[in-house]
């Protein structure tokens, strides 16, 4: 069955207006994985963002949640705060979004620097049976991931590991599955290399080139990671010994 006759991906694809009126030397048009947003096609069930801090990843999915109706803080649809974040780019006016013929009935904008916000938001609401505050940040994450996405949704989250122990991110992927088995789709930029191990996934490598799809033993992330920990000792004497 293709993509236009199946619910999901829910967002199938983005890119770029061609009335949009754009200055490519400037931000966040500058940016070579921006100047390639041409058709940027989405897997029906988890797409991963990967790169180096800069690279536009988030930048991107900030972009992709605006244009979706979400708050630039993050938090459902609900959640309308006032601009707290730093900045807000203009790149979600200029992008044209083509979707599933199928609403998603559920969804979420997660961005670690202003979950405090959301946080007291939804506190202040009595939305959460357990105020997010009275937990950690990598527990807060946990219960909205297991207790208030429900399905059926589209789930947009940058740097989800940022609180979570490697031992809480098997239990992410574990929960994220689920939800995908609830037929939900997720966008998540990340640098983990648990996450990013999540089977047939879709990896998009931002760079310095613009955007292009690798396979998950092909990231830096995984190749790195794996390199640190079969030869570490090593790897210190190099990183820390003297000359």
């Amino acid at each position: 069955m293709s993509n236009t006759l199946s619910a999901r991906p829910y967002l199938q694809e983005i890119s770029i207006r061609p009335d949009a009126d754009i200055d490519l030397n400037s931000y966040p048009f500058s940016i070579p994985a921006v100047q390639e947003l041409n058709f940027l096609k989405f897997h029906p069930d988890v797409t991963f963002f990967v790169g180096e801090n800069g690279s536009g990843k988030s930048t991107i999915l900030e972009a992709i949640a605006l244009a979706m109706g979400f708050g630039p803080e993050g938090g459902s649809k609900n959640v309308q705060l006032l601009y707290t974040t730093d900045s807000v780019s203009p790149l979600h006016a200029s992008l044209k979004l083509r979707k599933s013929f199928r609403k998603p009935t559920d969804g979420y904008f997660l961005r670690a620097e202003s979950f405090f916000n959301v946080a007291t938001y939804m506190d202040a609401i009595g939305t959460p049976d357990r105020s997010l505050h009275a937990c950690s940040h990598g527990e807060a994450f946990m219960q909205l991931l297991i207790n208030k996405f429900r399905g059926n949704g589209l789930y947009l989250l940058d740097e989800p590991e940022a609180a979570l122990s490697p031992n809480r991110q098997l239990a992410a992927l574990s929960a994220i599955h689920q939800l995908v088995q609830n037929e939900s789709q997720f966008i998540i930029a990340t640098h983990s290399p648990i996450l990013l191990a999540y089977p047939n996934a879709k990896i998009l490598q931002f760079d310095g080139t613009g955007i292009a799809e690798v396979a998950y033993e092909d990231t830096e992330h995984f190749a790195i990671t794996r390199d640190f920990l079969n030869h570490y000792p090593r790897r210190l004497e190099q990183l820390l010994g003297d000359e």
